[in-house]
């Protein structure tokens, strides 16, 4: 089952990951200062994840695929893994789409 996990990282900034069920990493969050930061991000994700115009598809300098999702404003709220082709970044996407709404939360 998919699942959000929150957590410190070595400069104490609270961060969010969203993993499949199969323990793949879908989607990572950049640091917050105060872990009610990642909680909100965690809302955000819900629901932006659903709306196709929020993720932006890009290709990385060594022609991986990646994307971010971002919120109304513009703002990236997470970033994906790095894939090998354009169709593994899309499979990436439609799982975030269909893992991010109910997905529990985990301290770890």
């Amino acid at each position: 089952m998919a699942k959000f996990e929150v957590y410190q990282d070595a400069k104490n900034e609270y961060r969010f990951r969203l993993k499949a069920g199969n323990g793949q990493k879908i989607l990572a969050s950049e640091g917050y200062s105060a872990k009610a930061g990642s909680m909100n991000g965690i809302e955000s994700v819900r629901t932006n994840s659903q709306n196709d115009d929020r993720y932006e598809r890009k290709t990385s300098s060594n022609g991986k695929h990646y994307f971010n999702l971002k919120a109304s404003n513009g703002q990236v709220i997470g970033t994906s893994e790095m894939y090998e082709s354009a169709a593994g970044m899309e499979n990436g996407i439609a799982s975030v789409k269909t893992n991010a709404p109910n997905a529990p939360v985990e301290e770890v």
